[in-house]
């Protein structure tokens, strides 16, 4: 069976990153998150005070962006990967509210865009990878051999957002996350660089209704389907 490249692409709470884990794990490839990346920076930026009111300070951003170096550990408890931003774990400071409400203002600017390419192209060059974001079938591996765009209705991704601030015990409200869902939408299908959008040739799973297991199934078929020809 050959080695492929899976890019898995879609909106923000669609699960990608859910079922991305539980597909390398199962075909024992390599996982990239490659939305911890933007998160990442992201909580760069608030951390050293560059986003004010949803303006990012590109000019002071700029020069910085040599010193950000995004990396992944394995977590030997759960046997997932984890997010470090220069060497410091900080897997539960990017999955905040405040993460979530300014990183597309973030990834939208096209140098952080390409310095984040840069560093998930060189990750998928043995192949044997399932990377997922928003732009990784169109922008970062337009040749994979496995596309996938993941969609499901806000009202749906809004409640799973909900669920899960809730069972990690964080203050939650449902109306903010559906509204930043919504927001989240617009400007990553707008935005200049590497806008949202499905890849001609990627196909299209809405999993509004789906149960994991459902999921797991198709995309194993799929794999299947691709690697063995």
């Amino acid at each position: 069976m050959k080695k492929i490249i899976i890019a898995i692409d879609g909106f923000s709470s669609c699960g990608k990153s859910t079922m991305a884990k539980d597909l390398a794990r199962e075909i024992g490839y390599i996982y990239i998150d490659s939305g911890a990346m933007y998160r990442a920076v992201t909580l760069y930026c608030l951390q050293n005070n560059l986003i004010k009111d949803g303006v990012v300070n590109e000019p002071e951003l700029l020069p910085r962006m040599e010193q950000i170096q995004i990396s992944f550990v394995l977590n030997p408890g759960t046997g997932k990967p984890e997010t470090c931003l220069n060497g410091q774990n900080v897997e539960t400071e990017i999955r905040t509210l405040e993460v979530s409400q300014n990183v597309s203002y973030v990834s939208a600017i096209a140098f952080v865009r390409k310095a984040m390419v840069a560093q998930q192209q060189q990750m998928g060059m043995q192949k044997g990878i399932v990377m997922d974001g928003r732009d990784i079938g169109t922008t970062v591996f337009p040749t994979a051999e496995l596309k996938i765009f993941v969609t499901a209705s806000p009202e749906i991704r809004a409640q799973r957002r909900f669920d899960e601030m809730i069972q990690k015990n964080e203050v939650a409200s449902f109306d903010e996350i559906l509204e930043n869902v919504k927001h989240r939408d617009y400007l990553d299908q707008n935005r200049e660089e590497s806008p949202l959008r499905q890849a001609k040739d990627a196909l299209l799973l809405d999993n509004s209704h789906m149960t994991i297991a459902e999921q797991k199934q198709w995309l194993l078929a799929q794999f299947q389907r691709v690697a063995e020809n």
